[in-house]
């Protein structure tokens, strides 16, 4: 897989995450602990973007 491609790859999980994580902060009673680990992935893909992406 080229940079690119692994870079699009993590920036649409990321925006996946984003979503999950919204639609559970909607929920009347918020799973805390799935949202504290929808969080950490959503970091630590961030994370993973900003060393791979040029700036």
């Amino acid at each position: 897989m080229s940079l690119q491609g692994r870079i699009e790859e993590l920036a649409s999980r990321h925006r996946k995450i984003d979503e999950e994580i919204s639609d559970e902060q909607k929920r009347p009673a918020a799973d805390e602990v799935r949202l504290h680990e929808l969080k950490r992935k959503k970091l630590k893909i961030k994370e993973e973007l900003v060393h791979l992406r040029p700036n």
